[in-house]
Formats: C-alpha cells, structure tokens, sequence
C-alpha cells in the first residue's frame, strides 16, 4: 500500500480508503449494505491488513449509526488508524438540526465524537455545501474544533470551486484552520472535476479523496450492454448516484475496462480503481463492499499500475468535451499554461 501527503498537510494516507456507509445501512442507505459490529470489524481487519489506515464515514449514514458500528468495530485500535467524518446534513426535525452554522457544525463534532468513542476527529468534513450561511461563520467553527484538539484536520465535501477557493481565501485572510482536502465524486463513468476542481487542487495544494471511484458498482463489470444484471444489483432500484447520461458511452468504457482487467488477470474494478489512483492530486480512493469478497477484490488495486498506453486507452474511451473557457485555453492561450492547467489540457493541446 502506498501512503501520500493529504494535501498540504503532513498527514499521510493510503492510497485506499475504507468507506463505510454500509455500516449499519438502515434506511436510504440500506442499498449499499447492512453490515453489524462483527462484519464491520472483519472488513476493518481485511482493510488494515491491506495496510488501509483512514476510514471515512459520515454522521448521516445511518442517522449515526454507521459511527457507532465504526467506533465499536475500532475499540481499542482506534488510535492506531485515521477518522473522517462528515457534517451539514439534517440529523433532526428542529430548524438548526442542518446546514454549517456554528451552532450545528460544534454540535454536530460533539455528537460525532460521542458515537464514534473518541475525543479526536482526525479530518472533519464539511458534507455539502450551505449557501445561507456565511462562510466565515462555518470556518471560524472549524478552526474551533481544531484550536480545541476536537478535531485535528478540516476538508471539504461537494463543492464547486469557486466555492472552495473562497473559503480558502477567507482561511487565509483570516488566519483560520485551511482545508486540506476535498472529497469528491470523480470515475470514468464521470470526469467533471477534471475541469476545475483538479487544476485548484494542483494550485492550492489540496488533497483528493475520491467517493464512489467505480460509479457505485456500475464499472465493476456485471453491468455489460445486453446483459441483465444480477438480482440485488444497486441501480436495479430506486439508487440513482451516480445519474448516468449516456448509456452508451458506459457501456463502452466497461467494454476497455474488462479488456485491460483480462490482459493483468484481475477485474474491470480493480482497472477502474488503479486509472483513478493515478490521475492528478488524487490522495485516495474510498471503497466500500458488501461483502468481504467485494472488498478483498477493491483492496488489491492497491497493487495494479497501469501503463501510460492503457490509461491512455480508458482515457479516450471516457473523454469528455472540453467546456468553455478551457477549449479557448487549449487553442489561443496553450504558449502559456501552468502545472494546473495541464492537468486539463495536455491532451487536447495540438502535437
């Protein structure tokens, strides 16, 4: 297992990360598993045994649960490992029972911190973004939690970018606590933050760890054009994240992934783990299984490395069109692009 910088910070983590809204998975989460305490630990152990040291959850899976089933499986190693959790989702009826002011994100880390039996959060997130709340209000909070030792490191959840890099712009005009990373939706089934949620990150040295990297199973290869899927398959049901547009292109994508998966002997899953892992800024990729076999097959990615030809190959079967500016860039500003713009636009720029 490979551990990398998460961002600027001098935090270290592997390149797989545990996800665990199946923990629990009681209601809306119910798709992505309903995994007890022992299960939990035995997926725990599979994962540190693969040299996995951060563990992502959120307080909203499960309505708490899925920290609870986390912080009971970890016992006494908890100190051995890195948490992340997540805050900004309703967890109540009442009007402040949602959102990032300061009274719901303190709240929020003091009841994260009582589920999961810790006095620490290693990297707390903020879940999505809240646009009636000031920002500055959301990140004097943070920086609260982490003057406090409440929490040690802050990031951010499903931002766009003008949304990130004004909070950063607050954090640093006001001297507050920066966000180290971000955790995003990124996969060959969609390659949206290429455009700019990676060149920031590039920019301002913030890490990337990446939620859902096999489009929530629809590249792991039982999803194949003609072919019905098993039964108990998650987009059979009322599951729709990630919205898939054009069927199509999937299908065709899925159709490389399995071609590179047979030439190494390994699946379309690990193919689709081991292209993200390599692509620009990215810290890591968060997985989560319904059974340990599913999880014994996503850790071993850790192991697979691409050749530049295949990532080459999976990169032009998934290509998307270049939006504006960044196809005015690559033809009338390309004499003069920086690291992060190139993270975009090296492929598209003439021979």
């Amino acid at each position: 297992m490979e551990y990398r910088q998460l961002g600027r910070s001098g935090l270290r983590v592997s390149t797989i990360t545990l996800g665990t809204m199946g923990f629990g998975g009681t209601g809306w989460a119910s798709p992505v598993g309903q995994i007890d305490v022992e299960g939990a630990r035995k997926q725990i152990g599979l994962a540190r045994d693969a040299g996995v040291n951060l563990f992502d959850t959120a307080d909203v899976y499960s309505s708490g649960l899925s920290e609870e089933i986390l912080g009971q499986a970890l016992g006494s190693d908890r100190d051995e490992v890195l948490i992340a959790t997540k805050v900004r989702m309703s967890m109540g009826d009442g009007p402040n029972d949602m959102g990032l002011s300061r009274h719901h994100v303190i709240r929020g880390a003091e009841h994260s911190l009582r589920r999961l039996g810790t006095d620490y959060i290693d990297l707390y997130q903020v879940h999505e973004w809240d646009g009636q709340t000031p920002l500055e209000e959301t990140l004097q909070a943070l920086d609260h939690l982490v003057q406090t030792g409440k929490v040690r490191y802050i990031g951010c959840s499903n931002y766009a970018a003008w949304q990130l890099m004004k909070s950063l712009w607050i954090s640093d005009r006001e001297g507050l606590s920066r966000f180290v990373s971000q955790q995003v939706y990124y996969s060959l089934q969609a390659r949206d933050i290429e455009n700019e949620l990676v060149p920031l990150a590039v920019d301002q040295g913030i890490g990337i760890l990446i939620w859902s990297p096999i489009a929530g199973g629809l590249l792991s290869g039982k999803y194949r054009r003609g072919v019905d899927a098993p039964p108990g398959s998650r987009h059979l049901s009322e599951w729709n994240e990630p919205p898939v547009y054009d069927e199509d292109k999937l299908y065709d994508t899925i159709e490389e992934l399995v071609a590179i998966g047979a030439d190494h002997g390994v699946s379309a899953a690990q193919v689709a783990l081991a292209y993200t892992m390599g692509k620009p800024a990215v810290t890591s990729v968060i997985v989560g299984a319904r059974t340990e076999d599913q999880l014994a097959d996503n850790l071993a990615a850790a192991d697979l490395t691409l050749s530049a030809e295949e990532m080459d190959r999976l990169d032009k079967v998934s290509a998307q069109p270049l939006p504006y500016p960044f196809w005015h860039h690559a033809k009338a500003a390309n004499d003069r692009l920086g690291p992060a713009d190139l993270t975009l636009l090296s492929r598209h720029l003439p021979d």
